[in-house]
């Protein structure tokens, strides 16, 4: 079965920073790419970002590019986002998505609350 659990959010002032994990398990990690998604209150999914399955390519959002880097640890199997200068507008759940065989996997999320 194949599951993801994010963990790492929390409420950070802005300008501040966090780093979220995914651990990943049920599917040979190291052959998906991985990706992180995005819910703001009362908003659609955004995607954030991708990297490929050895880590050797990443994707971000415009919006994002400069401030959220993803990577991951495949011997962990572990994806992860770190999060720099932090604005309110980020302010979301967070989850991190696979798709494996052709059917896409969601953890649960971990919500990241930007605020003063």
């Amino acid at each position: 079965e194949v599951q993801l659990v994010e963990s790492g959010g929390g409420l950070v002032q802005p300008g501040g920073s966090l780093r979220l994990s995914c651990a990943a398990s049920g599917f040979s990690f190291v052959d998906y790419a991985m990706s992180w998604v995005r819910q703001a209150p009362g908003k659609g999914l955004e995607w954030v970002s991708t990297v490929a399955y050895d880590g050797g390519s990443t994707f971000s959002a415009e919006s994002m590019k400069g401030r959220f880097t993803i990577s991951r640890d495949n011997a962990k199997n572990t994806v992860y986002l770190q999060m720099n200068s932090l604005k309110s507008e980020d302010t979301a759940v967070y989850y991190c998505n696979a798709e494996v065989s052709k059917r896409y996997y969601w953890g649960k999320g971990t919500l990241v609350t930007v605020s003063s």
